[in-house]
């Protein structure tokens, strides 16, 4: 079986990425893109944002997880430690994240280390989760071979039961990562396929800005 998709094609137009337009510091460009994507109302879920990691049998690993918060000081998402991408992560931290806006043209790709972050704000993600997200984080061994479906909604159910009108605390195997940058890539699609490429890489303290060709 095969199928040919050499006809594919789309003109790149939309916008356009030029260094006198941007800022010192890829965080503030990452902020105004961001904002310009939930604005278009053309995504449904602008933080949607892939995370590769080298697993232990050396191959690399990508999956599409949800950010749920940036700083200056990184790009936080929230999993199961025990999981493979955390296994992955406790040997290797080196990781890229990547986002797509195929809407606005966009995508910025950003390679850092992976860290936990503090059990306090673990804590407090935890608890405004819905209660039925907290229960599946604790139901679900995630990454591990399972035998059907219907052991995890059997778990889920019992464990409905038993927590019904007491708190549900975060478990320990579950919490935040914040990945923290060194290198931040704008791609900007053009015309001809001459695409806009600026990349950020952090040089000791400060941010190092230089045009890619595309």
């Amino acid at each position: 079986m095969q199928e040919d998709l050499s006809s594919y094609r789309k003109v790149y137009q939309k916008s356009e990425l030029l260094e006198e337009n941007t800022p010192e510091n890829p965080i503030e460009l990452f902020r105004d893109w961001f904002h310009e994507v939930e604005n278009s109302n053309g995504i449904d879920e602008a933080n949607a944002m892939t995370v590769a990691t080298i697993g232990k049998d050396g191959f690399p690993k990508s999956r599409v997880v949800l950010l749920k918060k940036y700083t200056h000081e990184g790009f936080i998402f929230y999993t199961n430690y025990s999981s493979e991408k955390g296994k992955a992560i406790a040997e290797n931290p080196n990781v890229c994240i990547s986002f797509f806006w195929p809407n606005m043209e966009r995508q910025i790709i950003i390679k850092g280390k992976a860290e936990k972050v503090a059990t306090n704000l673990s804590d407090g993600y935890f608890e405004s989760r819905p209660d039925g997200s907290k229960l599946g984080a604790i139901v679900s061994p995630q990454s591990q071979v399972i035998a059907s479906r219907e052991v995890l909604e059997d778990r889920l159910h019992a464990l409905e039961i038993a927590y019904k009108g007491k708190e549900i605390l975060r478990p320990n195997n579950w919490g935040g990562y914040i990945v923290k940058p060194v290198s931040i890539e704008f791609w900007q699609g053009r015309p001809n396929r001459l695409h806009d490429r600026i990349r950020y890489e952090l040089h000791e303290y400060d941010w190092v800005k230089e045009r890619l060709a595309p």
